[in-house]
């Protein structure tokens, strides 16, 4: 065992490597002709991504900040993984992305989804309600409302039988894994 590549392991490297570099050309290639800036898709997209961050601005309650800062971010991230899986799976497509060499739709993974759990949260802390409930009401909400719209319009594709069921089951793994990670550590922070 030691820290060289047998010649079978350093090709195979080299090929992923030239294929990786070969699609993101493709990738930047597509954007340019179909997703830059001057397509209508790139400004709802650009709006996607900015109006949820300017509402957050104003609508977060700055005393619970760092509470609804780290949940927010659980979620950015696991919908981002979950997001990037199926996109790299082909299980679904945004044919008009935010910027070329990220993909999936930075617009939804990192600001439009964690925003919407933010403040749903938020509101079942300052409220008193329950938190499953209405962030079950938010997922589907999303999967067969919001992803039906997005679809009808292009901005989303399934593919190989994936189904707005399935969505909703990821949303719910979603939040349920990032309230996990969050009132684990409020109750670490208490201890």
């Amino acid at each position: 065992m030691g820290g060289t590549l047998d010649q079978k392991q350093s090709e195979l490297i080299d090929k992923i490597k030239s294929l990786k570099e070969q699609l993101t050309e493709m990738q930047n290639q597509y954007w340019q002709l179909y997703s830059n800036m001057g397509t209508w898709q790139f400004w709802v997209i650009l709006l996607m991504f900015t109006l949820p961050l300017v509402a957050l601005y104003f609508l977060i309650d700055r005393r619970k900040m760092l509470l609804l800062g780290f949940y927010g971010f659980n979620i950015h991230i696991w919908f981002g993984y979950i997001n990037v899986w199926g996109y790299n799976r082909g299980l679904w497509e945004y044919p008009y992305e935010l910027v070329p060499f990220l993909p999936g739709n930075l617009a939804l993974d990192a600001s439009l989804i964690p925003v919407l759990f933010m403040l749903v949260y938020q509101w079942t802390l300052n409220h008193r309600k329950n938190y499953y409930l209405y962030t079950l009401g938010l997922s589907a909400f999303l999967s067969f409302i919001f992803k039906p719209f997005l679809v009808a319009v292009h901005l989303f594709e399934l593919d190989k039988g994936t189904t707005y069921i399935h969505l909703f089951i990821a949303y719910c793994v979603i939040f349920l894994f990032s309230k996990l990670i969050t009132s684990i550590f409020l109750k670490m922070q208490k201890s």
